[in-house]
């Protein structure tokens, strides 16, 4: 379950709480292009147990899974849990409230992403931000 509290004496800890079931999750430039991080990333999640919901503004697809090109057009019935924003940080504004309109509880701001004024904002909704680290790479290390 992802915790509701901000705040933990271990950021490990959080990151520990958010990805210990998997949920689904709605990655925020997921690229079809085979190169590109946000696909690896999205890939990882699915074999790890996730539901993932690429959102990319182009593509109607992505590595056979259903794209939406604005995070406001995921259904709320997909019950997205997690945004992972895996695109500039220019290009992230808005970001926390279409999370917060679709019921997420966590916005997740890979590196590169990080965005201040959309982290501060996604806090004020009631959202848990996590800034400046991989989801992959950090569930790759916590579960293996």
């Amino acid at each position: 379950m992802i915790p509701r509290k901000e705040t933990f004496d271990d950021p490990d800890e959080q990151v520990r709480a958010i990805l210990s079931q998997p949920v689904a999750v709605a990655v925020v430039g997921m690229s079809p292009r085979l190169e590109r991080p946000s696909r690896a990333v999205g890939l990882y999640l699915a074999r790890a147990g996730f539901t993932v919901i690429p959102v990319h503004p182009t593509a109607e697809q992505v590595a056979g899974l259903r794209a939406y090109p604005r995070l406001e057009d995921v259904p709320r019935e997909a019950r997205v849990a997690i945004v992972d924003v895996c695109v500039a940080a220019e290009r992230a504004g808005n970001i926390a409230q279409a999370a917060a309109n679709i019921g997420a509880r966590v916005v997740w701001f890979q590196p590169g992403a990080e965005n201040p004024a959309e982290e501060t904002r996604a806090r004020q909704l009631g959202l848990l931000v996590i800034s400046g680290r991989c989801i992959m790479a950090d569930h790759r290390r916590l579960y293996g």
